[in-house]
């Protein structure tokens, strides 16, 4: 379970680093993700967590 929470912590330091880096190109995407249809953003989001879990299976074993 402590893998899983520094993973989640993990992800939450690296979306911060790119708000606080890239503040107006953030807002631009927010607002391009705005316009697109639903069906779009949830294959976007399966497509990523597919990949998410492939990379942890592929470094955890």
């Amino acid at each position: 379970m402590s893998d899983f929470f520094t993973a989640v912590g993990l992800a939450i330091a690296l979306e911060g680093i790119l708000y606080a880096v890239f503040p107006d190109g953030m807002k631009r995407m927010m607002m391009q993700i705005l316009t697109l249809p639903s069906q779009n953003i949830r294959s976007a989001g399966i497509t990523a967590a597919l990949i998410g879990v492939t990379l942890v299976w592929l470094i955890r074993g």
